[in-house]
This record gives C-alpha cells, sequence and structure tokens, in this order.
C-alpha cells in the first residue's frame, strides 16, 4: 500500500506546488498579451503578425509616392528590403509557412485565431532578438521622416505607417525568468509585512484558542442537565460559514452602528469605536476577536474528544489519594490530553496560517495593507492584478512556510508522542 500512497499524495499534494512553482519561474502576466503564455523560447504572435504584413507593403509603397526627397525614398527602400529579408528567412520553414497560410486565410475571413499552437510560432532567439531590433530601427526612421516633413497629411500618414510597422510587437520574448520573481518577493517590504501579519495573527489567535477551548471542554465533559443543549450551543459559531461571520463582525464593528464597537468603547477596552477598522492595529484586533470567536468551538471538540478518552477510575483514585482539583488537572488531564492538543494545535495553526476569507471579507488587508495576510496577498496579485508568475511565486512561499510548521509540530513538539506509539 505504500506506492499508492504515495501517488496519491504527490496527485492531492505535489502535483498542484509543482504547478505553482513552475507558473513562478515565468513572468507570466494575463493581462499583458505579450506574458500571457509561459514561453521558454521567443514566439511569434502570427495572428497580429500576419495582420500588420499584411498591410505594411502597401503603405510602404504609397509613403515612397508622397514624398519628393530622394533620401526619404532610399530609407523606404532598405525598410521594405529588410522587412522582406526577415519575413523570407521566417517563411523559410514549410511548416512556418503553412501556419501563416492558415491564420491568412482565418484573417481573410474575419475570424480569430482560437488555436494557440496555430497562433503561437517558436522562433530562435537570435532571430527574434535580431528582428526587433530591425523593426524599431525602421519605425524610428519613419518617425524621423515624419518630423522632418511639412504637410500635416504627409506627417500623419508616415506616422500612422511607423505604428503599423511595429511588428515588433507580435514578437514574443521568452519570458522564463528562473528565480527571479522569488529574489523580488525576499526584498519586498510588503511581503514581509504580510508575513508578519500571518504569524502575529497565528500566535495570537491560536493561544487564545487553546486555551478557552480547553476552559470549554472542561465545562462541557462534566454532566449536568442540559448539557446536550450546551454542547450544540457552543458549535454554533463554527457551523457558520467564516464569509458570513466576517461580514456579521464587519456590522457589529462599525463605528456609528456597531454594537460591539459601541460597548468595547464604553468599556474603554477600545479607545473609540471608529478606532476598530480604521486603523492597523485595530483592523488586527477585530480579526483576532472575530476568529477566536468563530474557532474556539473547533478547538473544543477536538479536546473534548480527548477528555472523553481519559478512563474516569483515574480521577476516583486520584480522589482517594486526596488529590485536589488543580493537581487531578495537572498530573491527570494535561500529561493525557497531550495528544488531542498537538492535534489541535497542528490543524488550527495551519488553518490560521493559511487565513484569507475573514480578512479579505473583514478588512480587505487595510488599511494600507496593515491587517494582509501572505494569502491575501497572494489573491491580489494573482487574481486582481492577473499576474500569475509572481502569484504562483507567493503561492510556494506559502506552501513552504506551512510545511515548515508541520515540520516544527512532527518533530520537535510530537516527537515524544509518536515515540511512545512506537513502544
Amino acid at each position: 500500500m505504500v506506492l499508492p500512497s504515495l501517488i496519491l499524495v504527490f496527485v492531492v499534494i505535489l502535483w498542484p506546488v509543482a504547478q505553482s512553482f513552475w507558473n513562478s519561474l515565468f513572468d507570466y502576466r494575463l493581462n499583458d498579451p505579450t506574458r500571457s503564455e509561459k514561453m521558454m523560447h521567443a514566439n511569434i504572435d502570427l495572428e497580429k503578425y500576419v495582420d500588420n504584413h499584411f498591410f505594411i507593403e502597401k503603405q510602404l509603397d504609397e509613403l515612397a509616392d508622397a514624398t519628393d526627397r530622394e533620401q526619404d525614398k532610399q530609407t523606404i527602400s532598405k525598410i521594405k528590403t529588410g522587412i522582406e529579408k526577415y519575413h523570407s528567412e521566417l517563411l523559410s520553414d514549410k511548416q512556418v509557412e503553412k501556419k501563416v497560410e492558415k491564420v491568412n486565410d482565418l484573417l481573410m475571413a474575419y475570424k480569430p485565431v482560437n488555436d494557440s499552437e496555430l497562433k503561437y510560432q517558436q522562433v530562435d532567439n537570435d532571430f527574434a532578438a535580431a528582428y526587433r531590433k530591425a523593426l524599431s530601427s525602421y519605425q524610428h526612421d519613419l518617425e524621423n521622416i515624419a518630423e522632418s516633413l511639412d504637410g500635416k497629411e504627409v506627417q500623419s500618414d508616415f506616422q500612422q505607417t511607423a505604428e503599423l510597422g511595429a511588428t515588433n510587437r507580435s514578437i514574443l520574448k521568452s519570458n522564463f525568468i528562473g528565480v527571479d520573481n522569488y529574489k523580488k518577493y525576499f526584498k519586498d517590504k510588503r511581503m514581509w509585512r504580510s508575513l508578519g501579519n500571518t504569524t502575529l495573527f497565528t500566535v495570537i489567535s491560536v493561544f487564545f484558542e487553546l486555551v478557552l477551548g480547553l476552559l470549554v471542554a472542561l465545562l462541557i465533559n462534566r454532566a449536568f442537565k442540559g448539557r446536550g443543549l450546551i454542547r450544540a450551543s457552543v458549535l454554533i459559531p463554527w457551523a457558520v460559514p467564516t464569509a458570513v461571520a466576517a461580514m456579521m463582525w464587519g456590522f457589529l464593528y462599525d463605528g456609528q452602528s456597531g454594537i460591539v464597537a459601541h460597548y468595547l468603547e464604553v468599556l474603554h477596552i477600545v479607545p473609540s469605536s471608529s478606532w476598530l477598522l480604521s486603523t492597523g492595529n485595530g483592523g488586527l484586533f477585530s480579526i483576532i476577536l472575530a476568529d477566536v470567536w468563530k474557532t474556539t468551538p473547533y478547538m473544543a471538540l477536538l479536546i473534548l474528544a480527548g477528555l472523553q478518552t481519559i478512563p474516569g477510575s483515574l480521577y476516583e483514585a486520584s480522589n482517594v489519594d486526596g488529590a485536589s482539583k488543580l493537581q487531578q488537572f495537572f498530573k491527570i488531564t494535561l500529561p493525557l490530553l497531550k495528544s488531542s492538543i498537538l492535534v489541535a494545535l497542528l490543524f488550527r495553526t495551519l488553518d490560521a496560517f493559511r487565513v484569507f476569507d475573514l480578512i479579505y471579507v473583514l478588512t480587505g488587508g487595510g488599511p494600507a495593507n496593515s491587517t494582509e495576510s501572505i494569502s491575501v496577498y497572494a489573491y491580489k496579485t494573482m487574481f486582481s492584478q492577473q499576474n500569475f508568475g509572481e502569484g504562483s511565486t507567493l503561492s510556494v512561499i506559502v506552501f513552504l512556510c506551512v510545511a515548515l510548521i508541520s515540520f516544527i509540530y512532527v518533530k520537535l513538539i510530537g516527537s515524544e508522542l509518536f515515540a511512545g506509539r512506537t513502544k
């Protein structure tokens, strides 16, 4: 069963991470047509290239007829010869020639080129660089001629042809950048700040959730009338979807009408009711408070499961020996709860470090990114800015942090636990 398990782990866990890592090695942006594909080598966007090339020859002939200066005619002739030279070299490959013909047929029929295999053609990096350089030079020459002419209409014709001749925009450079994205983010203050916000949120919220969850679990573990109703009531916050809970707490924190904000101000816990959502410290306090309310029942449930496994005979024997309730707690309850607390801490820490929806709905990472978590930063980069390369880099960083947390829990905190199980 080891091999199927390893395959399952790779497919479910490592494959998405490997995909994100691969994306992070490219300057991959969906909002930029020149970087909307992952390209290890230079490519030509044949749709743009063929469309531009169809008009450029005719336009250059018209410009040669429009000017009387021999020097301008020679420049136009040189441009025309240069473009044809590179175009002929490109079509020397029969496969490329066939693709150009198909693209041209589609354009003549006013149809878009939707097939990426047909639309993009890989070319030699040196050829692409030389072609781009030559086209930039030709565009510059035509712009200089336009500036030297007197007639506005002729100037406009030369300027338009110069723009039409900017075929270099269809010659796409390789956007493979290796680990440059990682180098950038290791120097990015916003990334380190978001990572700091995430760590601070995780440490404080998990600490309070553990303490309160332990107290709640000890309470509902006791036998009393109506215990079932209390247990069900305690789980209500955990059952509420996080986005809904965040919206609810947003109304409660509102500086004008929020009842929680009002009473926190009356009790002098916060300086003012508007402080909660309008300042960085207030926003972080608000997020932690909402998360503690939402997730404490989860910790209580996991710890309660551990309490149920402790034999009652141990407490009866300790009562006979004259042990106090406090001694029973530290000598019996806590040691035997170690495995349950470890599991609760591991799950909750990993979940807290990946926090997204609570922050995104409640504060959006504001004000001024002061409450932004690393997951929110990754989401904004990847989906709001459509920068999949840098967004994937942040996603990989989140994975590495989560993997490090898991390693610390298992190897350091849980070493005795796992060793005990193997004896």
